[in-house]
């Protein structure tokens, strides 16, 4: 259990119950910053412009991007006050692995781009802390890689290509390493136009253009990790001859990416996998229903992150139909917009289980590497347990249907 206990002492001393494993604030993540914003700000200082623009941006005009945040930001929580909140369990399970608390660390590819063998520290951080991580299909570091420097299982998360041997290797090496559960992403049939990487020119195949090489010169220490780290896609190298080096890799996977996911494909997937089975990019109570029907474990609903299709629903307006469609049948996640603690209660309210976090840790990645990660984990587990103190919330898997006062339901 994750359970924590506070005092009515001055100096809200925590206090955990007999048994009861208890996160202990760290002291060297508020030193490296008291807010993501912090995080955030420090990674813009030490990123070249063109990659934090690649880990911050969005598709096109990025009007889902700023949506996914404002209609998160509307949703209000129900102040509670005579209730009894002593004892908070904060800890769940998330595809069946525990979580110290209601958030999974989500698939981003390049990693590496933003620190050295990023991944890696990513990974770390989430085993400190006690927190499910998913590694993503083009990652700099490779599923054996990270089996190696980690003792915790961790999800890896699938795109599906042409040839049907190269599906088959990436699931088997999955399962080699022990991971237990696979995330499939539906929502990449093409990919969404990404004004910012077009104008900074990070392009497949990658070639480094005459601004982001300035860009990347006014950053040296970025640099040098750059140039000392694993330029590639660690999961894909195999299948590529010749050269090694990101450009190589990154240009194979984009001719060999097979694009639409169906049907076919999932039931295809399930087959060969035996373990849990989570489906990412679900907007619509359809395909909630069929995710539910060809055997899925668990469902995203995302909109990955504001950076496919623009103009699209945001999960926080698209949860209540599809949770009305297929509660009870699978495991309800939420991905796409949570920046704090608070965010994680919100989704909560209404109906998820957990949260997959992005851009909420890469601050922290791109900032102070594992330390950074650890410090923004850090940030969200103390806001949530305030949110729970202060709403009446004593247990995440127990939380009350009216928690929100906005449920965020379409007017009709």
């Amino acid at each position: 259990m994750n359970e924590t206990k506070i005092t009515p002492l001055e100096n809200s001393k925590r206090v955990a119950p007999k048994g009861a494993e208890l996160q202990a604030p760290k002291r060297r993540a508020a030193r490296l910053a008291w807010s993501l914003g912090d995080l955030k700000e420090a990674a813009r200082r030490r990123l070249p412009q063109a990659i934090f623009d690649y880990m911050e941006g969005g598709s096109y005009d990025e009007v889902t991007l700023r949506a996914n945040r404002a209609d998160l930001a509307k949703l209000v929580l129900r102040q509670r006050v005579l209730t009894e909140v002593n004892y908070r369990k904060r800890d769940t399970t998330i595809a069946g692995q525990h979580a110290s608390i209601p958030v999974a660390l989500g698939p981003t590819g390049f990693a590496g781009l933003i620190y050295p063998r990023g991944e890696i520290h990513v990974a770390k951080a989430a085993q400190s802390f006690g927190v499910p991580f998913c590694l993503s299909t083009f990652s700099t570091c490779s599923i054996e890689e990270l089996a190696q420097a980690t003792d915790s299982p961790f999800f890896f998360q699938l795109y599906l290509f042409k040839d049907r041997g190269v599906d088959l290797a990436l699931l088997q090496r999955a399962e080699r390493a022990g991971c237990p559960a696979l995330v499939l992403t539906l929502d990449t049939a093409v990919q969404g136009r990404r004004d910012r990487d077009l104008r900074n020119g990070l392009v497949v195949p990658l070639k480094v253009r005459t601004r982001l090489g300035l860009e990347m010169l006014a950053k040296p220490r970025w640099m040098l990790g750059w140039f000392r780290s694993q330029r590639t896609i660690g999961n894909l190298v195999m299948f590529v001859s010749g050269k090694a080096e990101l450009a190589d890799v990154s240009a194979w996977a984009d001719r060999n990416y097979k694009g639409p996911t169906t049907v076919p494909d999932v039931e295809w997937v399930r087959s060969h996998w035996g373990r849990k089975l989570i489906l990412k990019g679900i907007l619509d109570p359809a395909d909630a229903t069929l995710a539910a029907e060809l055997g899925a474990d668990a469902i995203v609903v995302s909109n990955h992150g504001g950076r496919q299709l623009d103009g699209t629903e945001t999960p926080v307006n698209a949860f209540p139909a599809i949770k009305d469609a297929v509660e009870g049948r699978l495991e309800l996640l939420f991905d796409s917009g949570v920046r704090s603690g608070l965010d994680v209660l919100k989704t909560l309210g209404l109906g998820a289980k957990a949260c997959f976090l992005g851009r909420a840790y890469l601050y922290g990645l791109a900032a102070y590497g594992e330390a950074g990660v650890t410090a923004a984990l850090q940030m969200i587990a103390e806001e949530l347990d305030a949110g729970m103190a202060l709403t009446g919330v004593k247990d995440v898997t127990q939380v009350p249907s009216n928690l929100l006062i906005k449920s965020g339901v379409p007017p009709n």
